[in-house]
């Protein structure tokens, strides 16, 4: 099993025709995504991988059967691409552009919640299912295989080695959620931890977190009320020099919140087990299933 995208999703391209469109489109389709059309007005009628591009979404859903979307549009032109897929009906929107104005990104998310569709991103690596044979971003295909642990994470690189490092020790993964580093975001940790805990298949669940903003604080919270699988967590930023704004958008340190510490307290309240390092992730997640 997996959460959000499976092997029936239908996923169409905004932005298929550029290079990022272009490349990104034909590793989905290499890892055996359905991904049914493309949407570039200018370029209607073209294909590309085999792929049909439409004018429109409205032409995507309708003729292709879309029911996702991933973006490859430029920041400016993200939020009239989001409100133009979610209008059409999409129920998933990959957001993976960066420096969407927080406004705008604001608006996007008020606007999916009206039209219960579900926002992954901005500024994320996507979502993969590897035994689903879903992919919805821009990761590395190889280094995903079938099994039973979740990941939700804020950094790509980092939610890379990490799910490397378990699939080496016949870990797979149901799920990789990536949550995206800006600070206004779809879903959340909280969010994935919810649709982790109800999933049959996810018998274990890593976060990847990082300093600033107050996501894992919250995400501790949760865990020690509702969840009752094991969380394994790897934080980024433990050596940041304090008083100085490092990486994402989102990392922002709010007084005692925010910091390393005050994760890794929070977290191993609620019975979390944090590494040290990321390759450590791996040992606890086998110790956390015998």
């Amino acid at each position: 099993m997996a959460v959000i995208i499976n092997k029936d999703t239908r996923v169409v391209v905004q932005g298929i025709t550029g290079s990022q469109g272009q490349f990104h489109t034909g590793q989905m389709l290499a890892f055996g995504t359905q991904v049914v059309g493309g949407v570039n007005f200018d370029k209607a009628g073209q294909e590309v991988h085999g792929v049909p591009v439409y004018a429109t979404m409205s032409e995507a859903v309708e003729r292709g059967g879309a029911n996702a979307s991933i973006m490859f549009v430029p920041a400016p032109g993200a939020k009239d691409a989001a409100y133009e897929a979610i209008h059409a009906g999409i129920k998933v929107l990959v957001l993976i552009p960066e420096h969407v104005p927080t406004q705008e990104t604001m608006e996007i998310m008020q606007y999916a919640r009206q039209h219960g569709c579900r926002v992954v991103g901005p500024n994320t690596f996507g979502l993969i299912s590897p035994g689903e044979n879903a992919k919805m971003g821009i990761m590395p295909n190889h280094i995903y295989k079938p099994g039973p642990v979740g990941i939700v994470a804020r950094s790509g690189t980092l939610s890379y080695e990490i799910a490397f490092t378990l699939s080496n020790n016949n870990l797979g993964q149901t799920t990789v959620i990536g949550m995206g580093g800006d600070r206004v975001i779809g879903t959340n940790f909280v969010d994935a931890l919810e649709l982790f805990n109800a999933d049959d298949a996810t018998e274990a669940i890593v976060m990847v977190g990082e300093i600033g903003g107050i996501q894992e604080e919250l995400a501790a919270e949760y865990i020690k009320q509702h969840v009752r699988k094991p969380v394994v967590a790897y934080l980024a930023g433990k050596a940041a020099p304090a008083g100085k704004r490092m990486g994402h958008a989102g990392a922002i340190i709010e007084g005692n919140r925010g910091t390393y510490q005050s994760k890794v307290d929070a977290l191993s309240a609620a019975g979390v087990k944090v590494a040290a390092l990321p390759w450590e992730v791996a040992e606890l997640v086998k110790e956390s299933l015998k």
